[in-house]
């Protein structure tokens, strides 16, 4: 007679008990698990879940600073500094919003100098303040386009080739591109300028 390797068990054999035992124990599981629900799932997470999910998770939707709500550094005199163009995105990696906005004194005459500024607020989400100057109304230019995208502020810039040029009359065009590299906005401006 040959012995199995492995003795057998006696509770290898199935009775009808081990099968009334397992029906009670599925059972209590199934209506265990009904009464102890998860919440329902959303598509938004809640302060408290995204900071466990880790560091520098994003918030779900953060508005770009408004530019109405900031005090530009300007010399406008009896005029108010208008807000000609304007765009947002994301330019230091952050997870929050920055906006780009092209400001002029609001003259009755002639082409004002464009300033070119980028506008931030705190992370407490204070009130939007401007950051950087990317061009300043002294140096005469005029943005026609203004766009930001993955990082990158790309404008159209018009000027002038000497300071005879009169100011209705701008007769360089300059695309210009700025992207946040080690704590401030460079600039990447083509070698050659295009006359108009």
């Amino acid at each position: 007679m040959q012995h199995p390797a492995v003795p057998e068990l006696s509770h290898t054999h199935t009775r009808p008990i081990h099968w009334v035992a397992t029906a009670t124990a599925v059972a209590g599981v199934v209506a265990l698990s009904s009464v102890l629900q998860p919440d329902a799932a959303t598509a938004a997470q809640t302060a408290g879940r995204a900071a466990a999910a880790g560091p520098k998770s994003a918030p779900a939707h953060i508005a770009p600073p408004d530019p109405a709500a900031v005090a530009f550094p300007l010399e406008c005199g009896p005029v108010e500094a208008v807000v000609q163009k304007k765009a947002s995105g994301d330019l230091d990696g952050d997870g929050r919003p920055e906006t780009v906005a092209v400001v002029h004194c609001d003259a009755p005459m002639g082409t004002p100098p464009d300033g070119v500024y980028v506008i931030t607020r705190n992370h407490d989400g204070g009130k939007p303040r401007v950051v950087a100057t990317l061009v300043d109304p002294k140096d005469r230019r005029t943005a026609t386009e203004l766009s930001v995208r993955d990082g990158v502020v790309r404008a159209t810039l018009l000027g002038y080739s000497t300071p005879d040029v009169p100011s209705c009359c701008p007769d360089v065009t300059d695309d210009v591109k700025w992207q946040w590299k080690n704590g401030t906005f460079v600039s990447d401006t083509p070698s050659q300028a295009r006359t108009v």
